[in-house]
């Protein structure tokens, strides 16, 4: 016999019965027609993990380029965050790079040293080594209610006495801060060169780029394959 639902159940915060709305608007059925396109308001992720870290990667890599910094400048790193970040990415023991998908930690210290955080920053290996490892440490993040989903407040301390300061309010890959189409070949190219290579990457890329000249899809496909 099933087990009936019981209060407890509803006030679980990431429970089943939580992803099912309490509300509903039938005019979101036809309203706009034909006006509003819900493929308009797709985004790119510029970074290969939980989007409530994004915000917080964004601002370690801000501070890095505006400042030629490098790991061993810093004595720690301060975030403040919104409360989902610490409830869904707040590992700091990891054993493996997917496991530092889920670390706001990890994310910011491989954004901090190597300047980006795709698939390859959250690899075994790079979880594992010993300067990710050590700035990982060097990280502390609190919770600001006051804070959205997308931005974050980072603090860099520095070991010369240096504060610097970031307030990402719109995250990068955001509808108010797209990524731009150089950020997209960019991030294509991490994705695709390690499987066709990267003359066959960059052919992919010019072929898409003007889809409407192509009688059909079986070329783009075709090249796309590995």
């Amino acid at each position: 016999m099933d087990t009936p639902l019981r209060p407890a159940h509803w006030k679980r915060p990431r429970g089943l019965l939580r992803t099912f709305p309490d509300k509903c608007d039938w005019n979101e059925i036809n309203a706009e027609l034909g006006k509003r396109f819900e493929i308009a308001f797709n985004t790119y992720k510029p970074f290969a993990c939980g989007v409530v870290i994004h915000p917080s990667i964004d601002g370690c890599v801000q501070l890095r380029r505006a400042h030629g910094l490098s790991a061993e400048d810093i004595e720690r790193i301060a975030l403040k965050v919104h409360p989902l970040v610490l409830g869904l990415t707040g590992k700091r023991a990891l054993k493996s790079g997917l496991e530092g998908k889920f670390s706001v930690y990890h994310g910011c210290a491989a954004g901090f040293i190597f300047g980006a955080a795709g698939e390859s920053e959250f690899s075994d290996s790079i979880v594992a080594r010993g300067d990710v490892m050590a700035l990982r440490d060097r990280i502390e993040a609190s919770v600001d209610a006051s804070i959205g989903e997308a931005a974050a407040d980072v603090t860099i301390v520095c070991r010369n006495g240096r504060t610097l300061h970031v307030l990402v309010e719109h995250v990068i890959g955001s509808l108010e801060r797209p990524m731009t189409s150089e950020d997209l070949r960019r991030k294509f190219h991490a994705l695709v060169d390690p499987v066709l290579g990267l003359g066959r990457a960059t052919s992919l890329i010019e072929r898409c780029a003007e889809p409407a000249a192509a009688a059909d899809v079986r070329a783009p496909t075709a090249m796309a394959r590995p």
